[in-house]
């Protein structure tokens, strides 16, 4: 997925609430990728930029649709980052410069890691008429920023069970349980599905800050309730915290060790200074051949937005 705000950084609808010391609580607003799919945009806001190196959260669906009126985005360009789906209901067919051209099923994980640069588009097929999927950006620490472009699919990702919930094992390690999709920094990322309405107390790792987002339904974290229109997000310093879910509803948690740096996140874009996110946009619109090419796709690329004289270092 893409983020077509014109690179906003920051926006005047995002709310914090203080519900402890440890406890933060932020609104999350909507957003439009695509042919016009609007999703939920809970990373960056205002008050709370990165969760770890966790830089950017898309919540697109549960959505139903005519076929052929499916997610379409085309050709963009990516720097300094991994772009990460988790497919819930639905399929897409990931295609990027590099050659690669993968359909993402439900249970599955993409993850494209841009490096020094990378183009993809993301499309529904003709014939899908439902949508729910998850994505994730991954801010690139600075010694992998600029590291050879790659792309990885997922197929099976590990699942235990504890107290009646379903935990899939996204990234890290979590309950002793090891995925296995290759990051570069200390982070976690969990799918917690309810088999019935339940309880359930779950170890933190003290080092790390965490966010839970719902996915579908509504929870509580620590008795605080979460919906479709917040997100929780706790300090470190935590070694556990509990979670009600009912039956058939489902979380989203993803955590990790506060990000070594500041990042400016534009566009599609993680960089460091204004001159990194200046040389991508020039190389994006030059057609440089950092990006590549996407020659299958019959529509236009994404034009680069105006980047802004002053922006805001995300940390």
């Amino acid at each position: 997925m893409t983020n077509t705000q014109d690179g906003e950084l920051s926006y005047s609808e995002d709310c914090e609430k203080i519900v402890d010391s440890l406890l933060q609580e932020f609104t999350i607003r909507s957003a439009t990728i695509g042919k016009g799919t609007v999703i939920k945009r809970a990373l960056p806001s205002r008050h709370k930029r990165l969760v770890g190196a966790w830089c950017f959260l898309d919540h697109a669906g549960p959505v139903s649709f005519p076929a052929g009126d499916g997610l379409d985005v085309g050709p963009h360009p990516h720097i300094g980052l991994q772009t990460f789906t988790w497919m819930i209901e639905g399929t897409m067919m990931h295609t990027d410069s590099l050659g690669s051209k993968q359909l993402i099923r439900p249970k599955q994980v993409n993850l494209m890691t841009a490096g020094r640069g990378i183009s993809h588009t993301e499309v529904a097929p003709d014939t899908e008429t439902q949508m729910h999927a998850a994505q994730l950006w991954i801010a690139l620490p600075d010694n992998k920023r600029n590291m050879e472009p790659n792309f990885e699919h997922y197929p099976e990702l590990p699942v235990v069970v504890k107290d009646q919930v379903e935990f899939t094992v996204l990234v890290g390690d979590f309950l002793n349980t090891l995925s296995p999709v290759q990051v570069h920094t200390p982070l976690v990322g969990v799918d917690l599905t309810a088999q019935a309405d339940t309880k359930t107390r779950i170890p933190l790792n003290p080092a790390f800050e965490y966010a839970f987002m719902v996915l579908d339904g509504k929870a509580r974290v620590n008795g605080h309730e979460l919906t479709a229109d917040n997100m929780v997000v706790l300090k470190t310093g935590l070694t556990e915290i509990e979670v009600e879910i009912k039956s058939g509803n489902r979380v989203l948690l993803i955590g990790g060790e506060p990000f070594e740096s500041p990042i400016l996140l534009w566009w599609n874009f993680v960089g460091r200074t204004m001159e990194d996110l200046e040389q991508a946009r020039e190389d994006w619109i030059n057609h440089d051949a950092r990006f590549g090419e996407i020659p299958d796709y019959q529509g236009k690329r994404l034009e680069a937005p105006t980047l802004p004289d002053q922006m805001r270092a995300s940390k």
